[in-house]
């Protein structure tokens, strides 16, 4: 069994990846060849040259920061539900996503931003710094109240209140916005991974990288809590301070994508079940790498849909990742009996 992990991770998942990424960066509204495409990332040279720009500058791009989203949503998705031992937890439970909503909200719909900035650029670095103050200020209020309360699923809770009240604020910011306004806050929730400039993907991929850290530091607090808090603290374990981790490493990669490329839904949930359903595994050691492996070969997959193959249509990447993860989530249930059984493989 050691060995079929083995296999499935240094192997089969990451010549997926590189697969899957090879279609991605050959499909688009302008057709290159696939020998071109081989040459220009093998440092030779295209037939046309404006092939090496779409390529180098828009493709290649493009596809990473769907690697890196997948690999981050779904490595936070799977630290909340062991965190909170809940099958439906994602990485946006804690009233994150809401507080980056309320934080770009502030931004586009109190009319400084369209009207005296002109701002229509949704990936520019106000709108990036807007939504990290927004997560930001929700983190700290979570890890201010993570340290009062003696349990998870109170801040569970907690978290859930957080990303109502936000969205209770947004609400009333919308209803009293023009049009124009809400046009453009709408097509920010819809999310989108192109448009990111190399100094944006890197930048994205460093934090997202101190994240990743975090959580591969976190894999045996993570198995202990997976069996419960008092078994966690009878090992030894500083359930607080492990807690207070989690949730760091949980908001540096699921605050930093939303910021960077707008809420996107359904990874963080899904991927974590899928993964348990092909390793059939609890072990975060195994489960860790597996996720975010499985996570960025979902994000690529939902890519290539978005990109509608034979049109210059690109779809909303919040709405394809939603229209495929929850299908995967309904064929686990049923597959499995019970979100629980899946949950606690």
């Amino acid at each position: 069994m050691k060995q079929n992990y083995t296999y499935k991770l240094i192997v089969w998942l990451p010549a997926t990846i590189l697969v899957l990424l090879l279609i991605n960066i050959s499909l688009g509204s302008i057709s290159i060849p696939f020998s071109d495409i081989i040459s220009l990332l093998t440092g030779g040279e295209s037939t046309k040259e404006s092939w090496s720009n779409i390529l180098f500058n828009f493709r290649l791009p493009k596809a990473l920061a769907a690697i890196i989203v997948g690999i981050g949503l779904s490595v936070s998705g799977l630290q909340m539900q062991t965190l909170f031992r809940n099958p439906l937890a994602g990485p946006f439970v804690l009233g994150l996503s809401s507080g980056a909503s309320l934080g770009v909200a502030l931004l586009l719909l109190t009319g400084v931003s369209v009207s005296t900035l002109g701002l229509f650029d949704l990936t520019g670095w106000v709108v990036v710094i807007a939504a990290s103050l927004g997560s930001g200020l929700v983190l700290l209020l979570v890890m201010a109240v993570s340290l009062r309360v003696r349990d998870s699923m109170t801040l569970l809770i907690i978290g859930l209140m957080f990303g109502s009240l936000t969205g209770a604020v947004v609400s009333i910011l919308q209803y009293f916005s023009t049009g124009e306004e809400v046009q453009v806050y709408l097509f920010w929730t819809f999310g989108s991974l192109g448009g990111l400039s190399w100094s944006e993907v890197s930048i994205l991929s460093v934090i997202v990288a101190i994240g990743i850290i975090i959580s591969i530091l976190l894999v045996k607090p993570l198995n202990a809590l997976l069996l419960s808090e008092n078994y966690a603290k009878s090992m030894g374990l500083n359930v607080k301070k492990a807690r207070i981790l989690i949730i760091l490493g949980t908001s540096l990669l699921a605050g930093s994508i939303t910021a960077f490329c707008g809420p996107i839904a359904f990874i963080g949930l899904a991927v974590p079940h899928l993964t348990r359903l092909l390793f059939s595994t609890a072990d975060h050691k195994i489960l860790l790498p597996a996720v975010a492996m499985t996570g960025a070969i979902i994000m690529l997959i939902c890519d290539m849909v978005s990109q509608v193959p034979g049109s210059d249509m690109i779809l909303p990447i919040n709405a394809i990742t939603s229209l495929l993860g929850a299908p995967v989530v309904i064929w686990i249930i049923l597959r499995r009996g019970s979100m629980r059984n899946s949950f606690a493989n």
